[in-house]
């Protein structure tokens, strides 16, 4: 029971911190249960995608780009791909996804479900140093690739011109992350290597602390943008409610968005460390 708890806990603690990061229209519960538990499905045609790239000799090899096929098709591409369907074709689709944050919110939900059956897995084989080790790994690491599909995910619900560029482009980045990360894992040389790890998931977690603060400060439900499209709304022009916002509009009427455009991507190259 307790390395049950172990195993659950640094996965609590990312919902915990990622649901308070929700700060204007928090999602139902039900829908956070739902988005968990599919994240927990997830790791089924994940394990089916990793066997398969086994079959095409994708494994840990002393050879290195046989180790890389392995670390980002195998291992990367099938457990995000995994999560990406049911972000995309599930959670995508609900009229609670009413803002770009929400993309955030359920790609962490669905990653840390991931997880938690994963480090369940995983420590009740290696014990509580597995367990110790993950809490500051994997666990982290699999909310920050969540953080970057997210994101993407959220521009794309709101940006139907774009829609399916946003949404590869934040597949493509939580693999490359994702893979980068496993790849330096497995390699031989776990002092400098693991240390490479180490920094990339050091700048996942950074990437995802700015594109999470993106998000809060374009939200529709800011009250701050409302409080500055009143300021700067010419006279005789509705303001559109935040709730209303990304609905069909009139276009009879002149409405003014509460923020100016935060459905395009940040042009800053230094928001992805690129």
């Amino acid at each position: 029971m307790e390395l049950l708890l172990l195993a659950l806990a640094p996965a609590a603690a990312v919902i915990w911190y990622i649901y308070g990061r929700d700060k204007y229209e928090k999602e139902p519960l039900r829908l956070l249960i739902l988005s968990f538990f599919l994240g927990v499905l997830s790791i089924f045609p994940a394990i089916i995608g990793s066997m398969l790239g086994e079959q095409f000799g994708f494994s840990i090899s002393d050879n290195v780009f046989i180790t890389f096929t392995h670390a980002f098709i195998a291992v990367a591409l099938s457990e995000e791909f995994a999560k990406f369907l049911f972000l995309r074709y599930v959670m995508f689709k609900r009229k609670e996804f009413n803002e770009p944050f929400d993309g955030i919110i359920y790609a962490v939900m669905i990653g840390m479900g991931f997880a938690a059956f994963e480090n369940i897995l995983y420590v009740s084989q290696g014990g509580y140093h597995t367990a110790v080790l993950r809490a500051f790994t994997a666990v982290p690491a699999h909310a920050a690739f969540g953080v970057i599909m997210g994101y993407f995910v959220g521009l794309a619900k709101f940006n139907p011109q774009n829609r399916q560029r946003l949404l590869l482009t934040g597949l493509f980045w939580a693999v490359v992350a994702h893979g980068a990360y496993d790849f330096f894992l497995m390699q031989q040389n776990l002092e400098l290597l693991g240390l490479m790890a180490f920094v990339v998931l050091i700048a996942a977690i950074k990437i995802s602390r700015n594109v999470i603060a993106i998000h809060q400060t374009a939200s529709p439900f800011n009250p701050q943008n409302n409080t500055l499209a009143e300021k700067e709304t010419p006279p005789n022009t509705q303001i559109i409610p935040p709730a209303t916002l990304y609905q069909e509009q009139n276009p009879d009427t002149d409405i003014v968005a509460p923020n100016p455009d935060p459905m395009q991507p940040p042009t800053d190259s230094n928001n992805w460390g690129a």
